[in-house]
């Protein structure tokens, strides 16, 4: 049984969920097709309206288990993701017991599950990509397929863009992002779009780590869960949990 499911699956009221599926999918929906606060990412309402995402949902309410159940979606998705189109992306939706949470501890939960996944890993990393984060072309890597990874969580308040009632995760592949650079013209055309919809979107203005992939100073991680505020780690956080697991083998 497929762990994905697509936009008219989730839109048919008979196909049996979880209320709290349905809850999340249906927050989504409203939030990439809102017609006056517009979301930021252009592409990404782009691939919503177009049917090119992919949904997953994931238990956290035993997080004992959670990072086996991301890592079979990403598994399923990252192998199929090249027939759903060309603006696909996976979208994640956690279930998490309610309490109330910092965005630092959303920030902790979103690392300890990338780091534990990426345990799971039975396929090498990657030879063409930095196993070092702190590399400018270092990027998660899972199952042989290089993604950019976005968090959204119910403690951001400022920034509009990374807020969401439940704790979601958006991953793009790095072949969907190839596409869109192959056209530099219309790339460079929507950029500065996206930026004068963030500063709509957003109470404060743009992360300053809101770079380029591969560009001077970029480092990937940084952009992949940002804070409420300007502030970053100043180690990842993924490196430390894995030079954690080595020392524990």
């Amino acid at each position: 049984m497929s762990l994905l499911f697509q936009h008219s699956e989730l839109e048919n009221e008979k196909i049996p969920l979880e209320a709290w599926k349905k809850d999340a999918y249906q927050l989504f929906a409203s939030k990439m097709s809102d017609r006056e606060a517009r979301f930021p990412c252009i592409p990404a309402t782009q691939a919503f309206a177009m049917g090119h995402l992919r949904y997953g949902f994931v238990s956290y309410l035993d997080p004992g288990s959670a990072d086996r159940r991301l890592a079979d979606i990403i598994t399923e998705y990252g192998r199929e993701s090249r027939s759903f189109g060309d603006y696909s992306s996976l979208i994640v939706f956690f279930e998490l017991e309610k309490t109330m949470r910092t965005v630092l501890d959303y920030e902790e939960i979103f690392w300890d599950l990338l780091s534990k996944v990426s345990v799971l890993d039975v396929k090498r990393w990657p030879a063409d990509i930095p196993e070092n984060p702190e590399n400018p072309l270092w990027e998660f890597c899972y199952d042989d397929e290089r993604y950019f990874v976005y968090c959204g969580t119910p403690a951001h308040i400022s920034r509009q863009s990374r807020s969401f009632p439940y704790f979601m995760l958006a991953m793009t592949p790095r072949w969907v992002l190839d596409q869109w650079n192959a056209h530099p013209k219309k790339a460079a055309a929507i950029s500065p779009k996206i930026r004068e919809r963030l500063a709509e979107y957003d109470a404060i203005p743009a992360h300053p780590e809101l770079k380029q992939y591969g560009a001077q100073g970029n480092l990937e991680y940084k952009q992949y869960f940002l804070r409420d505020d300007d502030s970053s780690p100043s180690l990842c956080p993924f490196l430390r949990a894995l030079q954690a697991e080595k020392v524990q083998e």
